[in-house]
């Protein structure tokens, strides 16, 4: 990386958002379903058919607005952006421009311990193409359009060039991608393409405010590729410059395979894309009642999560990280403390056992039910000396894959009660005691070692349902007196 210059770096985020239907008509959104199976005259731009915007994804738009501290446009306007691809139906796209859902805001995350700020451009609400589907075959001359993407509800958010380090660009696109998962309005799943990161790159010299001539880099779609393809874009464009050559402003892709960038077109600007009003959509206006609904319902944010676990709850900043990361993991830890659990045991139990059973079973935290109710019931068990930390897993697992099954129920179904009757477990110690006097002839005596194989003749006596605590007490109030 150069000393002498530094990356300017700007992004359009495209987050698909959640609404059950797609924006201007009633088809479905489902990115699972067969090809071509939800399409209609609406999102396919046949002649006479009439856009209907989805009021819930104007809503959606409207809230990642203020959460991103946006100026709301009332009345917000769209327009047609002209331009030809094949998978776009139309030969146009219903997007806004002159005054789209949110302008002039800004949006704080963290970066190496650091707040950073990035100034928010605008928020726009656009539909999706479709997608193009290229046959695998060698030698083949065609390919296969899916229109079930087309007019799906597209957020585009775009930052300020703002950002000046690959540390600081994936921190960023991060953040955006949580904060959309917890204002509930986009899966963002960058595996099925539900987010898609553009970045705007040039570079400068240091100490300088010069903004240069930029390239975008499209449809990057992960992390690793905004971090590869962003950091080849600086090598390159900086040995541009070094070299006295010139950057060229356009549109680049990444090669995967190769990891570099691919010249694709010369950059477009706004009256290239030909924006006018679309005539079949009215303006969209919004009360001050109807904002302050919205605001409402936007709740806590990431970092105020994360923060607020490590004042009340006395986690550390990385145990506090890791469970803010996802809103359902966060509210699990709040519901099981509500329901008497202690805080750093839960923390523990679900970065450990509730995210090993995920990783290991492909899932993430929306894709089960358990709650925390029902987590913090399981861990009271262990504190109680019901049942111990090893049967516990064991319930949890089936609690995760049977949530409609109490910890209690599992626990019976299985015999895991533990034995705590301090008579019941002193008859078996004496027994143990007996049958092994060596063993505990030398703990008597001052070693320790041997106290660890007398307990576990115990549990093995008692089949595991014995409470080890109280034989730990046992065995040294009958030994060590």
């Amino acid at each position: 990386m150069s000393t002498i210059y530094e990356p300017v770096i700007g992004f359009e985020i495209h987050a698909e958002l959640n609404t059950k239907s797609k924006v201007f008509c009633g088809c479905s959104t489902d990115p699972t379903s067969p090809e071509n199976t939800n399409c209609c005259p609406v999102c396919l731009g046949l002649p006479g058919a009439l856009p209907v915007l989805n009021k819930q994804a104007a809503a959606h738009s409207v809230k990642v607005a203020l959460a991103c501290n946006c100026t709301v446009s009332t009345p917000a306007l769209f327009e047609r952006k002209n331009y030809y691809y094949p998978d776009l139906p139309k030969n146009y796209q219903i997007s806004q421009k002159l005054a789209p859902f949110g302008v002039d805001g800004y949006f704080d995350f963290e970066v190496n311990g650091e707040t950073k700020r990035v100034s928010i451009v605008d928020i726009h609400l656009e539909e999706d193409a479709g997608k193009l589907v290229h046959p695998t075959e060698r030698g083949a001359t065609y390919s296969l359009a899916d229109y079930n993407r087309a007019s799906v509800p597209l957020l585009e958010i775009v930052s300020g060039p703002d950002i000046h380090s690959i540390d600081e660009a994936i921190s960023y696109c991060e953040a955006m991608r949580q904060l959309l998962k917890y204002l509930n309005v986009s899966d963002a799943r960058m595996e099925l393409g539900q987010i898609r990161f553009e970045a705007n790159v040039s570079v400068r010299k240091k100490g300088t405010d010069d903004l240069n001539k930029r390239v975008e880099m499209k449809n990057l779609n992960s992390f690793k590729t905004v971090e590869r393809a962003i950091e080849y874009e600086i090598e390159r464009q900086t040995e541009l410059y070094e070299a006295g050559e010139e950057v060229l402003q356009e549109t680049r892709l990444f090669d995967e395979e190769k990891g570099i960038t691919l010249a694709m077109r010369s950059k477009e600007d706004a009256n290239d894309y030909r924006y006018f009003p679309d005539p079949d959509l009215p303006p969209v206006i919004f009360t001050a009642e109807q904002l302050n609904e919205i605001k409402d319902e936007i709740g806590e944010l990431p970092l105020e999560t994360r923060n607020r676990f490590m004042a009340e709850y006395e986690l550390s900043k990385n145990d506090a990280d890791i469970i803010s990361v996802e809103i359902e993991s966060a509210k699990m830890l709040d519901d099981a403390v509500q329901n008497g659990a202690k805080a750093k045991t839960t923390a523990n139990w679900i970065m450990g056992e509730i995210l090993r059973y995920l990783n290991d079973n492909n899932l993430s935290f929306k894709d089960i039910t358990l709650s925390g109710k029902s987590l913090a019931e399981m861990l009271k068990m262990i504190d109680s000396g019901k049942i111990n930390s090893g049967q516990g897993r064991q319930i949890l697992t089936e609690m995760l894959e049977n949530p409609d099954k109490s910890a209690e129920e599992i626990a019976k179904e299985r015999g895991f009660e533990q034995i705590s009757d301090t008579s019941a477990i002193e008859a078996i110690v004496d027994e143990v005691i007996s049958q092994n006097m060596d063993a505990a002839e030398k703990y008597k005596n001052g070693e320790d070692k041997p106290l660890a194989f007398l307990v576990g003749q115990v549990m093995r006596a008692s089949k595991g349902k014995a409470n080890a605590g109280v034989v730990n007490e046992i065995f040294k109030n009958k030994l060590r007196g």
